[in-house]
This record gives C-alpha cells, structure tokens and sequence, in this order.
C-alpha cells in the first residue's frame, strides 16, 4: 500500500492492521514487509508500566525513520486512554515522529474524540504539521459506557477515520466468564456491542474495523469469521500476528466476480436512470442494492490506493 502522502486519499481503505508491540524491536521491521494495509505500534496494552517511557521512545524511532519510505503500511500508533493519564506522554513522543494516525482506545464516544482532537491539534502546531496529518482510528466499544455512546461519534470531528471494538476489555468490565459461547459465536453482550460499532460506523460515515481474532493459529476460524464480518458490513480487521495478514486481505478484498456483479448493476442503472428496479440475468435490483453496489467499487478503488 502506497505511503499516505499529502495528496493521496486519507480514507484509504485499511484492510488489515496488525498489532505490534512499541518494544517488539525486529518485529516491527518485519511487520513492514508482511502486506498489513497499517501497522499499529502498540503502547497500549502489550506494554508493562516499567516499560512506558522507553517504548515510547523506540515507537518515535521507528516511525520517524518509516515514515519516509516511498512504499509502505499506514503507521499507527496505538496510545494510552485518556482516563490512565498517559496519553500526553504517548502524543508528546510520537507526534513529532509523524505518525498517520492514532488508535484511541476505550474511547467513549464523540466527547473522547475531540478530547483527543484538542491535544493533537496542540502538538501538530509545535510540531510544524498541518492541523489534522494525524487521523484517529478509535476503540468505539471497550467499556460498558461506550454502549450507550457509540451513536455519538458521528459530527464528532474530521479526523476519524474508523471504528473497532475490543470484547475482551468489555468482558473484563462486565465480570463474564467468556464473550464466547461454546458454538463459538459471541455471547448476546457482544454480539450487541459489535453491532452498535458497526452502526456507528455507518453513522459516522467511517471504516467499521473487525476485532481481533485471537486464536492465530486457526487459519479455517479466522477465515470465517472474517468472512462474517464482511458480510454484515466490516470493512477491514484487526490482526495480532503476521500470518493473519493473508487471510485477511484477501476477504476484504472484493472478488472479481462480486465487483463484476456490481459494476453491472451500476451499467444498468445508469442505462435506466428513472428506474427504480432493473433485472439482470433473471435477478431484479432496486435501489438499495445499487448502493451497495457503488459502494463495493468505491472500496474496492479505496484498497488499490
């Protein structure tokens, strides 16, 4: 994937994005070359306390000496929440450096994103970047509050560029066992939680982003599951090892024969402008079905920049 320089399209779609410890030294090297759409370089969780301060400075590191390069993954950088008191600490290293964008975890709605929004406008002024270089990829739903204010990201500001959602956190919130049932589906908390990042995804006209799938040997699971995630409308994944990548891209990527299918029904449409249905091949298409339709070949354009 392309760098995202100043004049290439900032809503490029990130098929996959893998986690990789601030700290993780030739990993993050490696996780350059793995085909991952953006790389997250972790502060976050993957980081012990004692640690902070010197993964911050080895994340400033590397993405400034990444940035640069005419090739290359998006660079994020995942921050510490803003209730850990840490998040100042985190931008005060990495924005200098020139990162894409962040991820914001446990974001509770919009208010979290101008939050942020405030204190990166700050540190882009001292830094000499232009208001806004830095986007934010947030973690819409990783507490209980965050259910009930997921519809608040939308108008909450230009730089979001895309929502996820964390089931572990959440679980760990609300006392459960497991955010799993024993088929493997998510529990009914969850499944609630991950149709709420979705919606508010859409509301806010940005990338709804898959959670992990944390079993990273399982390539036959992380396949169906990515491929039920596209299906209700997921755009892209989280991943938390290289061999995932793969997978991954190739479900978000369309096939040849769902943009075929599309672009056909766009044809039609365009043919018959005053048509509210259109058949193809013995198959009849409204209106919604030709939003759809725009919308595959819009992501698909978005994937190839």
């Amino acid at each position: 994937m392309p760098a995202p320089g100043a004049d290439a399209d900032a809503a490029a779609l990130m098929r996959s994005l893998l986690f990789v410890p601030a700290d993780g030294g030739r990993k993050l090297d490696k996780a350059l070359g793995c085909g991952a759409d953006a790389v997250i370089v972790d502060l976050e969780d993957s980081i012990a306390p004692d640690r902070k301060a010197q993964a911050r400075a080895s994340a400033a590191v590397f993405i400034r000496e990444a940035a640069p390069a005419s090739a290359r993954p998006r660079l994020l950088v995942r921050v510490n929440g803003l209730a850990t008191g840490l998040t100042d600490a985190d931008l005060d290293a990495v924005v200098p450096a020139r990162p894409d964008a962040i991820m914001l975890p446990k974001a509770e709605g919009g208010a979290a994103l101008v939050h942020a929004d405030a204190k990166l406008c700050a540190r882009e002024a001292i830094s000499g970047l232009p208001e806004g270089h830095i986007q934010i990829v947030a973690m819409a739903i990783e507490t209980a509050a965050a259910l009930f204010l997921a519809g608040t990201f939308a108008n909450a500001g230009p730089r979001l560029a895309g929502l996820s959602w964390g089931p572990e956190d959440l679980a760990a919130e609300l006392g459960a066992e497991t955010n799993r049932t024993a088929e493997g589906s998510y529990a009914q908390p969850y499944g609630l939680a991950r149709a709420l990042c979705l919606a508010a995804a859409a509301a806010a006209r940005v990338q709804a982003i898959e959670t992990i799938f944390p079993d990273y040997r399982n390539d036959a699971g992380l396949r169906r599951d990515s491929e039920a995630a596209r299906r209700d409308g997921f755009t892209g994944r989280l991943a938390i090892h290289p061999a995932q990548v793969p997978i991954i891209n190739e479900v978000f990527t369309p096939s040849a024969a769902a943009l075929g299918r599309a672009q056909a029904i766009i044809a039609a449409f365009a043919a018959n402008p005053a048509a509210g249905v259109i058949g193809i091949d013995g198959v009849m298409y409204d209106r919604p079905h030709l939003a759809r339709a725009q919308a595959l070949v819009a992501r698909t354009k978005k994937a190839a920049d």
